[in-house]
């Protein structure tokens, strides 16, 4: 009787068995299909939710606008005799305008004045999503432009050639035409200082990134919290008013007190 002998692979290995191997290759491939479409469906769902959660969010914004923007902005914020349009001011004039409590305006004037602010940050942030969900504008500003961190000389230069000349070069503040003013900037938030400049509010311009880049307004927010950072080396700063007012303060003060000591002086001698 014949005996039938399998064939054998090449490699020695006996034909119809498989390769110790396989098994790990075939788990490897499980495993990558596997992770692969789990890590496609939670992108999908953590986008869905994103979206979902923008469009709850532009949603309260709204209601809040229609309760307390609208008789002035108009329901769709196209503006009216009472207020400017608002489509295409962006997230950061909302933020700056509500977040000082400028907005909503307590009474006419010559210009907003700053007050308590009247909601909360989940509520600014909804109106300011609603408003830039409207038409492109300045969006918020990034975290790392206001870290305070920037180039104070350089921040200096740019505050005395853009700023000083309404602000005054401390940036003290001071008067305009028709009852306006330039408000101190002491204790001003870095990112409403910034939102400030991108958006141009009351009577102060818009420097845009063609004017001042964003690097530049960093170095100023720099200068500006370094001011108010360190006390005055000369002592008193009388406010930082400036030389003019500081020598007014002198002429008034000093000389009328060595006309009072020399009158009291007289009399005592007479």
């Amino acid at each position: 009787m014949t005996t039938i002998k399998k064939p054998k692979s090449p490699g020695g290995r006996k034909a119809g068995r498989r390769h110790p191997l396989s098994s790990v290759a075939l788990i490897a491939i499980g495993l990558l299909f596997t992770g692969g479409a789990y890590a496609a469906f939670s992108t999908s769902t953590a986008s869905a939710e994103t979206s979902a959660t923008s469009q709850q969010t532009i949603g309260e914004g709204k209601k809040l606008f229609a309760a307390n923007c609208a008789t002035c902005h108009g329901l769709a914020a196209q503006g009216t005799g009472s207020g400017p349009s608002l489509i295409g001011v962006g997230a950061a004039s909302v933020d700056f305008q509500v977040g000082t409590g400028r907005m909503p305006l307590q009474m006419n004037g010559p210009q907003a004045e700053k007050k308590a602010v009247q909601f909360t940050d989940e509520q600014i942030a909804a109106l300011a999503a609603y408003v830039s969900s409207l038409a492109p504008g300045p969006g918020l500003p990034e975290a790392k432009l206001l870290d305070e961190k920037g180039d104070a000389a350089n921040g200096a230069e740019l505050f005395r050639i853009n700023c000083a000349m309404c602000h005054n070069v401390a940036g003290a503040g001071g008067a305009l035409t028709e009852g306006k003013y330039a408000p101190s900037l002491d204790g001003v938030t870095s990112k409403h200082i910034y939102e400030a400049m991108v958006t141009g509010p009351q009577s102060m311009p818009v420097f845009n990134d063609m004017n001042i880049t964003p690097e530049s307004k960093r170095d100023i927010i720099t200068y500006l919290k370094y001011l108010e950072n360190n006390p005055s080396p000369g002592g008193y700063a009388l406010g930082s008013l400036g030389p003019v007012s500081e020598g007014l303060f002198l002429w008034i003060f000093g000389l009328g007190a060595i006309v009072a000591l020399t009158v009291w002086i007289t009399a005592k001698s007479n």
